[in-house]
């Protein structure tokens, strides 16, 4: 037969007498808060970085911009100031057997030298460029020299350019 509700319950029991639970330095808590605000701060930002971070970029409507952070707007990318955009360039060397000595990687100062019976001199063009490729040599165009692919600054690819028109180029290894 069932029991009547709450008479199968244990029977009241009183509880034991216990001294107090003091914590360490609870008191003085928030003049330690204060004494090391900076390492507050610097964790408070540490947790919000992680939190940034966590939540990641969100993506938009636009397909092709779905890799952007929200905030941020569709216009180009802004170039840091300081950043120097590097091109490849197409130059001609006028020795075609210095442009054998080459391979991709190596550096090398291009030289553009003047006519010397008009009184021109070597100057020096670009320094350490990098050999990005050495295509291959069109047959009989020996004569003419050897065409190098260099990895330079967008304004030294000019001034390369401009040179090529007027001077012989000359390249070292670095």
């Amino acid at each position: 037969m069932p029991r009547p509700l709450g008479t199968d319950a244990p029977a009241i029991c009183e509880v034991p007498q216990f001294p107090p639970v003091r914590v360490r330095g609870g008191r003085y808590g928030l003049q330690r808060l204060v004494r090391h605000r900076r390492r507050a701060v610097a964790a408070g930002l540490a947790v919000t970085a992680a939190a940034l971070v966590a939540a990641g970029p969100h993506a938009t409507t636009e397909p092709h911009h779905a890799e952007r952070a929200r905030g941020h707007p569709a216009a180009e990318p802004v170039r840091r100031p300081g950043t120097v955009e590097v091109v490849t360039a197409p130059v001609r060397i006028a020795d075609a057997a210095t442009v054998r000595l080459l391979r991709p990687g190596d550096r090398v100062d291009v030289i553009a030298a003047q006519d010397p019976t008009t009184g021109g001199e070597a100057q020096v063009i670009a320094r350490g460029a990098r050999v990005t490729r050495l295509p291959e040599p069109l047959e009989g165009a020996a004569e003419s020299g050897a065409l190098v692919m260099l990895s330079v600054p967008r304004a030294t690819a000019a001034r390369l350019v401009g040179a090529s028109t007027t001077a012989r180029l000359a390249v070292t290894l670095c």
